[in-house]
């Protein structure tokens, strides 16, 4: 069966509370069994556009990677993450 991932692209308006996403996300990764495959760390931008970060996270499948995403822990969390970020978010089968 092939994996799900989450691949993320994230400008940070408030590096002091983005934290505060990372805490509320985390019961929803733990929950999920996330796999943080890419997280941040640095990049060359070759073509068309960037952002500040880069997030690949891995799951066991692509439905696992939907529920995730789905789940109340996760929806809570992405309400923090849009206050202090803008983000471009797919879930892939790979």
């Amino acid at each position: 069966m092939a994996k799900g991932y989450w691949i993320v692209r994230v400008s940070v308006h408030d590096r002091e509370r983005y934290p505060d996403y990372l805490a509320a996300a985390k019961p929803a990764f733990d929950k999920f069994g996330a796999n943080f495959i890419v997280r941040g760390g640095a990049f060359d931008s070759m073509e068309g556009t960037s952002r500040d970060r880069n997030v690949v996270v891995e799951f066991k499948d692509l439905a696992t990677a939907k529920a995730c995403y789905q789940s109340a822990e996760y929806q809570a969390a992405k309400i923090i993450r849009q206050k202090y970020s803008d983000a471009d978010f797919i879930i892939i089968e790979g």
